[in-house]
This record gives C-alpha cells, sequence and structure tokens, in this order.
C-alpha cells in the first residue's frame, strides 16, 4: 500500500524541527571557538560570522515550529494527581484528539458531531458579520425529511436573525421528496417552517428531491465564500446523533451545486415554492387536504 509523501515545505518543516539538528548545531556552536583558540591560524571574523550564521539557524527554526505546529503546555507536577496512571491516559487521549483536530483543521477541514454542529452553524454564522467576509451572503440546502427538526435550534435561528438584520441575505432551499409534499401533516410542518424562516428575512425555495441528480441532493450551508457545512448524517432533536464536515477550501464548487439547483426566471427554487404554496395553503386553511389533487400538483413542479 502506498503512503502518501510528505510536501516540499513539510520536508523543510521536519529538518528545521529536527532534535538532531539542534545537536548538531549545539554541538558546531561549542566547538568553533575552541577550535578557533586551539588555531592560531584562523580569523577571528570568520569564527563571528560562523557563530552567527549558527545562531540565526537555530532562531529561525524556533520562530518557524512555533508558526507552524501547535504547542501544549507540558504537566509541572504529575504526582501531584490523585491518580498519576488514569490522568496520564486522559490527558494523553484529549491531547491526542486535540492535535488531529488541529492538524485537519490546519488542512482547512474539520469534523464536527452531534451537539457540536448547531454549536459550530452558529459561529460559522456570525463569524461571516464579523469578518465581513464577501459577500454578505449565506446558501442553504436543506434535505428536509422531518422539518420541526429545523425549528429545534434556537440559538442557530437567532443568528440567522442577527445577520438578516445586519444587512446579510440568506436563501435557503428545502430539498423535499414529492411523496412527502403530498402528505397533509408534513406539507403543514414544513410550511409553518417556511414561515418561521420569512419572519427571519429568509428568501425560500423548493425543489423536488426525486428530481435531482444525487450531487445535487445535498444537505450544505455556505457561508459567503469562506466555508461549507455540509451534513453527512442528519442530526435528531436530542443532537444524539449527527455528522457534518466544514471546508474551507473548494467553497466554490459547493455554492455551484447550490446555484444549479435554486436557478432563475420561471422555472427557478422560489417560484417552485410559490406553484407549491398557491395549492397546498388553501387546502390546509380550509381543512379539505387532498392527496390526489396535491400529488397533481406535485407532479407538475
Amino acid at each position: 500500500m502506498s503512503t502518501a509523501q510528505p510536501s516540499p515545505l513539510g520536508r523543510v518543516t521536519a529538518v528545521l524541527n529536527s532534535p538532531a539538528l539542534g545537536a548538531v548545531l549545539a554541538i558546531a556552536g561549542f566547538a568553533v571557538p575552541v577550535v578557533g583558540w586551539a588555531m592560531d591560524r584562523v580569523n577571528l571574523k570568520v569564527l563571528l560570522v560562523v557563530q552567527a550564521v549558527l545562531i540565526l539557524i537555530l532562531a529561525f527554526g524556533h520562530y518557524w515550529t512555533r508558526r507552524t505546529y501547535i504547542q501544549l503546555r507540558r504537566v509541572t507536577n504529575l504526582k501531584a494527581m490523585d491518580d498519576v496512571q488514569y490522568y496520564d491516559r486522559v490527558r494523553s487521549q484529549l491531547e491526542a484528539e486535540l492535535i488531529s483536530d488541529y492538524g485537519e483543521i490546519a488542512d482547512g477541514h474539520l469534523r464536527v458531531y452531534a451537539s457540536e454542529v448547531p454549536r459550530l452553524s452558529t459561529l460559522l454564522v456570525n463569524t461571516v458579520t464579523e469578518a465581513q467576509a464577501q459577500p454578505q451572503r449565506i446558501l442553504a440546502a436543506d434535505l428536509t425529511t422531518n422539518p420541526t427538526l429545523l425549528t429545534s435550534r434556537r440559538e442557530y435561528i437567532a443568528a440567522q436573525r442577527r445577520f438578516t438584520e445586519a444587512g446579510g441575505r440568506i436563501d435557503r432551499l428545502f430539498i423535499v421528496f414529492a411523496a412527502d409534499l403530498a402528505k397533509h401533516e408534513f406539507a403543514a410542518s414544513l410550511l409553518a417552517l417556511i414561515g418561521q424562516h420569512r419572519d427571519l428575512g429568509v428568501t425560500c425555495g423548493l425543489a423536488v428531491r426525486d428530481r435531482l441528480r444525487a450531487d445535487q441532493a445535498v444537505d450544505v450551508v455556505i457561508f459567503a465564500q469562506a466555508a461549507a457545512l455540509v451534513e453527512e448524517e442528519q442530526g435528531d432533536a436530542d443532537y444524539q446523533r449527527g455528522r457534518s464536515s466544514v471546508y474551507f477550501k473548494g467553497v466554490g464548487r459547493w455554492a455551484g451545486r447550490f446555484e444549479s439547483v435554486w436557478g432563475h426566471g420561471a422555472d427557478s427554487a422560489p417560484r417552485v415554492l410559490q406553484a407549491y404554496e398557491a395549492a397546498a395553503r388553501p387546502m390546509l386553511d380550509a381543512g379539505t387536504w387532498d392527496e390526489n389533487r396535491i400529488g397533481t400538483t406535485v407532479a407538475g413542479l
């Protein structure tokens, strides 16, 4: 099985951070003045230049390491812990997880799980405004199988409200199976959710999932042109499940997929939602829901 080769920059970093290089430079630092003292013919200026070069290499290696690597504070008194072995195992595990996550985000990718997802989603919304990322726009595509799940993320909803009130724009695309759109209970929950988002200042659109390609039916939120949060496993109301990834590179491809479904003009997602609402809302309001009739409307979307 082949292994990935380190990049030239990675090799340079490894050399500068190498204990062997540090030892060689330290020995050379001591040896140079001794050799100069033993050999009367050695020019003092040459010795000074050599020592200056060694010091510069050590200083640059130290600076490079601090800029490139995260540094963790070491344990000062391990024996002070009640159970040294237990503490050391927990500390090692936590450090390993931290370094693993930090290495990922340093490469422009981060994985989050369960209850971390709504917290990170809120952070990503707030940062678009704080960092003045351009454009001040969020594109969100939701694979909507349970509309009530999206109403429980209070902090995330509040962050969206602050974003739109500050002048930001949010386009949210609800991607729904045709069979679900024809169900009375689902339709009522979906349109209530859409009303809530419109109250936040969100522009809403609808796409029928059955008619999309696999690469278009993706649950993703694009924050400006800076980050894409891709939901790989949908969470539940108690945040016991759920897995997502955040990408800080290649965001344009996710935005391109969103735009290909959102569309423009008469076939755009907002127009599709408008056509669905025109048929569904009167039946919901009058209590005369007819699955066959709404099914005909969905088939024509």
